[in-house]
C-alpha cells in the first residue's frame, strides 16, 4: 500500500513526509459554506475522482489580524475553509490514539495549521496521531440568525457544528491514518477550550471523542439567547438584511467590517459588557440545540461523566493584554465587576508589595481561566472518571519578564514545539527550558493514551476531589500541590 496516498470519505489524497512521519494537510472534512450553504451548518463534502493534493495546510478562515498566535500580520483565508490536518506515524493498522487540536484566537482568529501546533514530537515520541482543525469563526461562525427564518436555527453556533462535523469525519476516517477512532482526545486553548467545554456539555457530540483536554478554557463562555439576539439584530441592522436571502449578498470584508463594529460597541476591553460579564459577541450561544444550557452546569448535571478530563491554567494569562500603569482605585472597581469589592482587599492582603498592574493580572487570571477552570474540576465531582489540575507557571523571560507565565505560553511545552517559528520570541532571551517541555509533552501524552497522565517524567499525579484539590505545577519545578492560592480559591466561593 502507497503511505501516501489514502482514500476518505471526502475522496482520495496524496501527502507527503515530514521529519519522520506522514502529514495530510487541508483534507475537506465538510462542503465549502459558500453560496447558499453560507450561514448554515456544514454539509457532507462531495468526493471526486482521482487523487488530490494535500501536503500543505488549506486556507484560514475568513479573520482580520488579531495578535496572538497568528501575530498582526494578514494570513490567507477564505470561506471555503473547512480542512483539517493529520500527522501520523503510519497510515497502517495500529490504531494509535487520536489526539483532535482545536485552536483558540478569541472565536475570531487562528487556523489549525500554525507551527506551533504542528504533531510531529506527539506522533515521533508517543506514537499518537494529531489532527488540528479549522471552524467558522467570528460573524460567519456565530451569529444567532434564527429570527429570519427555521433553516437557520443553528446560525448561532456554527463554528462548534463545524467542530462536530470534523470530529464525524474523523471517526469515519482516521483509521485509514493509522488511528483508533475509539480513543479520541478532543483538546484545545482558549477559545478551543471553550469550545472542548462546550462540546462535554453538548448531546450533539455524545460518542465521538472519548478524553477531553482544556488549556485556558472551561465552562462558562457562551451566550445567552435574549444577548445572542441583540448581536444578531445589530449585524442584520448594519448590513442592512431583512430577510434570509439577504446573507448572501455581503462580501466577507463587509461582514468583518460589521463584525468588529460590533464588537467595538459590545466588547469594550476593561468596561462594564453591555451583554453582561466579560462575554464577546460570536460566542457559543444556548440555543437549546447544540447548546441547552451553560456548560458549566450541564457538566455539574453528569453531562460527559464518563470522559476522564485534563485541564488548567498559567499563572499569569492576563499579562496577554494587560499593560500599563494602574491607578489603586481601579483595582477596587475590577473587583466589584466581577462581583464583590472583598476581591480587592483579598488580592492585596495575599500579595503585599505587589503593584497596582500585578493585582490586576491575578484577580483577572482567576476571574477568566483560574476559577472557572476549577469550578468545572468542582463540578466532575461525582463523576466516575477522574479529572486532573494543572498550573503552568513557568515565566517567560521576553519584554523584561512584563509576560510571565502568560496566556498561551504553554502550547510550545505541551507539543514540544520550542523550536519552532516565533516560539523563542515569546520565551526571551536564556537556556531552551527542553526539561520542563519533555514532561509537559509526556503527561499530555500518558493522558491521551491512557485517560490518565501519571508517567514517569512527572510521577504520581493524582486526580482533583474536592478533599484534596491536587494540582500539578509546571514551572522552575514540577510537582503536586494541594490547594495551590486557597484564599483567592475561596474568595471567589459564590461567584461566577
Amino acid at each position: 500500500m502507497d503511505e501516501l496516498t489514502i482514500d476518505t470519505t471526502s475522496g482520495r489524497f496524496r501527502g507527503r513526509e515530514r521529519e519522520g512521519t506522514l502529514f495530510f494537510g487541508g483534507l475537506p472534512f465538510a462542503a465549502p459554506p459558500v453560496g447558499a450553504l453560507r450561514f448554515h451548518p456544514p454539509q457532507p463534502f462531495p468526493a471526486k475522482a482521482g487523487v488530490r493534493d494535500a501536503r500543505r495546510v488549506g486556507r484560514a478562515a475568513p479573520q482580520r489580524p488579531g495578535g496572538g498566535l497568528t501575530s498582526n500580520r494578514p494570513i490567507p483565508f477564505d470561506e471555503d475553509c473547512l480542512f483539517l490536518n493529520i500527522t501520523t506515524p503510519a497510515c497502517d493498522a495500529a490504531r494509535r490514539p487520536v489526539m483532535v487540536w482545536i485552536h483558540g484566537g478569541d472565536f475570531r482568529t487562528g487556523l489549525g495549521g500554525i507551527p506551533w501546533y504542528a504533531g510531529t514530537r506527539f506522533a515521533n515520541s508517543a506514537n499518537i496521531v494529531v489532527v488540528t482543525v479549522n471552524y467558522r469563526l467570528g460573524a460567519l461562525g456565530f451569529t444567532a440568525l434564527g429570527s429570519l427564518g427555521a433553516e437557520l436555527k443553528d446560525a448561532g453556533n456554527l463554528g462548534l457544528l463545524d467542530q462536530l462535523a470534523a470530529l464525524d469525519w474523523v471517526s469515519k476516517n482516521i483509521e485509514r491514518f493509522g488511528g483508533d477512532p475509539g480513543c479520541v482526545t478532543l483538546a484545545g486553548e482558549s477559545a478551543g477550550a471553550f469550545s472542548v467545554g462546550a462540546l462535554l456539555a453538548s448531546k450533539r457530540a455524545e460518542g465521538l471523542f472519548q478524553r477531553a483536554i482544556l488549556e485556558s478554557g472551561a465552562g462558562h463562555s457562551c451566550l445567552e439567547a435574549s444577548a445572542a439576539e441583540v448581536v444578531a439584530r445589530r449585524f442584520c441592522e448594519i448590513l442592512a438584511i431583512e430577510n434570509a436571502a439577504d446573507l448572501a449578498r455581503p462580501s466577507v470584508e463587509a461582514i468583518l467590517d460589521a463584525q468588529q463594529q460590533i464588537d467595538a460597541e459590545f466588547y469594550p476591553r476593561g468596561t462594564q459588557q453591555p451583554l453582561g460579564g466579560s462575554i464577546a459577541p460570536f460566542y457559543p450561544v444556548i440555543d437549546g440545540r447544540t447548546l441547552s444550557e451553560r456548560p458549566i452546569d450541564a457538566i455539574r448535571k453528569g453531562a460527559s461523566a464518563g470522559i476522564p478530563v485534563l485541564i488548567g491554567t498559567n499563572a499569569h494569562e492576563a499579562t496577554l493584554w494587560l499593560d500599563g500603569d494602574f491607578a489603586p482605585a481601579r483595582l477596587e472597581a475590577t473587583a466589584k465587576h466581577f462581583g464583590s469589592a472583598h476581591l480587592a482587599a483579598v488580592y492585596r492582603e495575599a500579595l503585599p508589595g505587589a503593584s497596582e498592574r500585578a493585582l490586576q493580572v491575578a484577580m483577572s487570571t482567576d476571574n477568566g481561566f483560574r476559577i472557572p477552570a476549577l469550578r468545572l474540576a468542582e463540578a466532575r465531582a461525582n463523576a466516575p472518571t477522574p479529572t486532573f489540575v494543572y498550573r503552568f507557571g513557568w515565566k517567560s523571560r521576553a519584554f523584561g519578564g512584563r509576560l510571565g507565565a502568560t496566556h498561551a505560553l504553554e502550547i510550545p511545552f505541551v507539543f514540544d514545539n520550542l523550536d519552532k517559528a516565533g516560539v523563542d520570541a515569546f520565551l526571551g532571551e536564556g537556556p531552551l527550558p527542553q526539561e520542563l517541555a519533555s514532561k509537559m509533552h509526556a503527561a499530555w501524552g500518558a493522558f491521551i493514551r491512557s485517560g490518565d497522565p501519571s508517567c514517569e517524567a512527572v510521577g504520581d499525579w493524582p486526580a482533583y476531589t474536592a478533599g484534596e484539590r491536587a494540582s500539578m505545577e509546571f514551572g522552575e519545578t514540577t510537582g503536586v500541590l494541594q490547594d495551590p492560592d486557597a484564599p483567592f480559591r475561596a474568595a471567589w466561593d459564590g461567584l461566577l
